[in-house]
């Protein structure tokens, strides 16, 4: 199957294009603000999060044993600057897109139903975002954060998977779908044991859980997107209604949770 469009689109490429330029600009300028709020602002910029790493070394004693050796790099990570970046990727795309030459390429793989900037960018951006949110919950360790980059870009890819391996099937096949929800589940598994283990759930800040609100709410809305083109229902049966819908819920999600997570750094880090 070549692609998932079968109808000629009401949306042009020229209007698609400009509105891949607009939603750029519009990542673009709040990047910016953050990125210079974070560095003039006293409050902001020195709200930073820890990191720790926790290994084993040998000591032959006697007895000999494995000896815990847990060490916390303090304020290494800055939470502003992350959510500055995580706009900042975001918008480098969008404006990647209309680039005369690469927007060919965009328009040409779009008619075959597949976006290949939209998973790249996903797995990155969502995954610096996640990572400064699980800072926020109290996930320190550098190996269960590398664990969860990781499982959450492998969830993105699968979504690029996805379109892929539907370009030469004749029913959608949705492993890659399945295999990317059930890694993208696993951080939230993890995020869920630090947020409701590390005691009394009433004294965790109200910004956070407005982030985690937030975050799952639109976690979901894009694979539902997705969903419905593939099952083309309604006007998602115009595979560009689907991409523009992407754009629009990357716009509002992202615009969300970065300023819940930006506004996160007037909370006192202690």
């Amino acid at each position: 199957m070549e692609g998932i469009r079968e109808t000629e689109s009401k949306i042009t490429y020229p209007k698609l294009r400009r509105f891949n330029g607009i939603m750029g600009a519009l990542h673009l300028v709040q990047a910016t603000f953050m990125l210079i709020a974070s560095f003039v602002i006293p409050g902001v910029k020195d709200f930073k999060l820890d990191i720790s790493t926790d290994f084993r070394f040998f000591d032959p004693g006697p007895p000999p044993d494995l000896v815990p050796d847990f060490t916390i790099i303090d304020n290494i990570i800055p939470l502003a600057i992350l959510a500055a970046a995580f706009l900042f990727i975001s918008a480098i795309t969008h404006f990647l897109t209309v680039i005369p030459g690469i927007n060919d390429f965009y328009n040409r793989k779009l008619d075959q139903g597949i976006n290949y900037f939209r998973w790249f960018e996903y797995a990155i951006s969502s995954s610096v975002m996640i990572f400064a949110i699980s800072l926020l919950f109290g996930i320190q360790n550098l190996a269960a954060l590398i664990a969860i980059v990781g499982l959450n870009a492998t969830m993105n890819l699968m979504g690029l998977m996805m379109e892929k391996h539907n370009q030469t099937t004749e029913k959608t096949d949705w492993t890659a779908f399945i295999i990317g929800t059930f890694s993208g589940i696993i951080p939230w598994i993890l995020i869920a044991i630090y947020l409701f283990g590390s005691g009394d759930v009433s004294e965790i800040p109200g910004f956070v859980w407005g982030i985690i609100g937030g975050y799952f709410f639109f976690f979901w809305t894009f694979p539902v997107n997705m969903i419905l083109q593939y099952a083309k229902v309604g006007k998602w049966k115009d595979y560009l209604f689907g991409e523009r819908g992407y754009i629009i819920l990357s716009l509002v999600s992202k615009s969300l949770l970065a300023w819940t997570v930006f506004g996160g750094t007037f909370q006192p880090s202690g």
